[in-house]
């Protein structure tokens, strides 16, 4: 075997490790029975899983993080994708670039100036300390993702099957929800799937934003990292890390589903 791809394959391993090593790092210390995060582990017990359970902060925390991360990803599936829909097939121009740049915007725009921003946007119009400010500041960083997937989606459908359907006398929304968005239905479910994983990771715009009673998991692991370091942090990052998998080999296997 040529030495080339002998380098090529040790380093692909060598990034890897370098990327998963800190998940493997973490996911044990979540079974902890100690109060503390060290190695060697003294024995194993899943109260820290309890504890996200029976806690109320932390269990107020989850089904905050549920109740947003439907709402965001609803909102950003719907814009996204009506975004995606309606750039779709523009000649380049100054204003199609200006749009499709301002619907990346939030992707590359620091979260500490876009969560200064919308608190005080929100504050005129006393969106501050309520579910839908939080939903509605998720959505804006979660609309990118969805554009992006269901552009690339839409980049794949047939021009002549939409134009089989018009000849046949199909209405122009009969075209769309019979042609257009199934075929393109892939990246929609892909986008909302990453709007929904956005929305369970995003902290700085809620700390912005949200209230007390709008505490999200990501927020709450960043309040008890302040005050206390508690296994229980590492518990719920590994919900976090298992949802993620979960959702990825769910995205792989509608894709493969509907290739």
């Amino acid at each position: 075997m040529r030495p080339l791809p002998i380098l090529k394959a040790a380093f692909a391993a060598l990034v890897v490790i370098f990327l998963l090593g800190p998940l493997v790092a973490v996911l044990p210390l979540s079974l902890t029975d100690s109060v503390f995060l060290n190695y060697p582990i003294s024995g194993y017990s899943t109260r820290w899983f309890k504890e996200l359970v029976t806690a109320d902060s932390w269990r107020l925390s989850i089904v905050n993080s549920l109740l947003i991360g439907a709402g965001t990803t609803v909102l950003a599936t719907l814009l996204g994708t009506l975004a995606a829909l309606g750039l779709r097939g523009k000649r380049a121009s100054l204003l199609v670039s200006t749009l499709r740049t301002v619907f990346l915007l939030p992707m590359v725009v620091p979260a500490v100036v876009l969560g200064v921003g919308m608190q005080l946007m929100f504050a005129r119009y006393g969106l501050t300390n309520t579910y839908l400010g939080v939903i509605i500041a998720h959505t804006v960083v979660a609309v990118p993702f969805v554009l992006v997937n269901v552009s690339s989606a839409l980049q794949g459908v047939d021009v002549r099957l939409e134009q089989a359907a018009a000849s046949l006398g199909a209405a122009p929304p009969t075209v769309l929800v019979s042609v257009t968005l199934p075929i393109a239905l892939p990246g929609i479910i892909s986008g909302a799937l990453f709007a929904f994983a956005t929305s369970l990771d995003e902290v700085v715009l809620t700390l912005f934003v949200a209230g007390p009673n709008q505490r999200t998991l990501a927020r709450q692991m960043f309040a008890t990292i302040r005050e206390n370091i508690s296994p229980a942090i590492v518990s719920a990052a590994a919900v976090f890390i298992i949802g993620t998998i979960v959702l990825s080999l769910a995205m792989l296997a509608i894709r493969r589903r509907m290739a």
